[in-house]
Formats: C-alpha cells, structure tokens, sequence
C-alpha cells in the first residue's frame, strides 16, 4: 500500500482529498504539525507528498527544499496560484508535477497514479551506462559524468536524457518526451516541459557541454 502526506492547511480541503485517497486505497496522513512538516515526513515515510504552496511558518517550496534535503520522494504541489512563475518555481524546487486549485479529482487522481508508476514501477532498468561525447549518463543513480565531475538529475531530468540518448540521431516530439514522463500527455502543462529541458541543458552548459540538446522547431528535440 502506498503512503501519502497530504501538507494542506486548509482542512476542508484536506479531508476531503483523505477521504478520495483512502477509497482508492492509499495509506493517508494529513499534517498536523506545521512547523515541524520534516518531521512529520521522517516519522511516517510516505511514498509521496501533495504539498500545498500556501502554508503557515513556511512556505511549500521550502518545505520541498528540506524533503529534498534528505529524499528523492515525489512531491505534487497544490496551488491556487497557477502562474508560470509558480510552475517554474515548483519544478526548480524539486516538484514532480503541479495541479491547480480548483482541481478535478479525476486529474488529480491521474497525476498521482503516474507518478507513483514512474518512481516505483518503472523497470526498463537501468544498469547500463551510455558513453557519448565526453558524457556518461548513467540511468540507475540519475546521473550525468562529465570531465570526472558527477550531476545528480531528477527523475525528469533523467527519463529526459535517457529518451533522448536511446534516440541518437532521430528527433523525439515533445509529445514522445510527456508520455515518457506523465504517461498521458493530456494532464501535461506544456510548460513543465521546458521547465525540465532548460534546467538539464543548464546543467550541462555549467559543466562545459553547451548545445548537447538541440531544438527542432515544430517537431521536437534532438541528440545530434
């Protein structure tokens, strides 16, 4: 059974999505301390966390920040605030996805059953490495090697990169790239997208390889 932290301070709202969550079976536990969400969150080790922006001590993305700190757990934010600048904000802080408030409990239900498949089912694994062009990317700890300095990816970062590096050569839509991601590109905000392809390409021109991924307008994205 999975187990899910719900860190959302408004209680009608809460219960509500404890009540959806533990129909379907989730193991649920709404925060109740928080000034102390990382403890809550060491204390009952859940598999994910829907966390609310808007919360009293500090904010959502801080408290991403700290579960980050110690844990690679997918984090959904909540947000009434739908903003490119909060979607942006959400993904840098380590989000694996974002849903608006008002959400359809439908979606929301989606985005968690693909990202708990990605983060726990996913078994086309990944104990190979692939060498190209001064980089070895290496699928099964997320990692990028360049000039003997290792990058940590996120999860996104690394289906990214392993997408398009099986693909040498050949474009990848971003259509390809959401289904490997979300599985169903039709709960995708386009813009997480780019969120992800920028953040990894700067990564990687922070470390001396400018251009590895290339866009092709109107089709998608290339490893030339």
């Amino acid at each position: 059974m999975y187990k899910i932290l719900v860190t959302e301070d408004d209680h009608t709202i809460a219960s509500e999505i404890k009540n959806l969550l533990s129909g379907w079976g989730y193991e649920v536990k709404l925060t109740e301390r928080f000034s102390d969400i990382l403890g809550e969150f060491n204390e009952f080790e859940p598999h994910l966390v829907l966390m609310d922006i808007g919360l009293p001590v500090a904010n959502g993305f801080v408290r991403c920040a700290q579960i980050r700190s110690v844990s690679k757990v997918p984090v959904i934010f909540l947000s009434s605030a739908s903003d490119n600048i909060n979607l942006i904000t959400a993904i840098n802080m380590g989000a694996d996805d974002f849903v608006s408030k008002p959400f359809d409990i439908n979606v929301l239900l989606a985005k968690i059953t693909a990202v708990l498949r990605r983060t726990y089912d996913f078994s086309e694994q990944k104990s190979d490495e692939i060498i190209y062009k001064g980089l070895t990317f290496k699928a099964s700890d997320s990692s990028v090697t360049i000039n003997g300095n290792k990058i940590e990816l996120t999860k996104n970062e690394n289906r990214i990169m392993e997408t398009l590096l099986k693909e040498q050569g050949k474009i990848v839509s971003r259509n390809n790239l959401m289904q490997k991601l979300w599985d169903d590109d039709c709960f995708v905000d386009e813009n997480t997208l780019s969120v992800n392809i920028n953040r990894l390409r700067k990564k990687l021109e922070e470390n001396g390889i400018a251009d590895f991924i290339s866009t092709k307008k109107g089709q998608g994205y290339i490893i030339e």
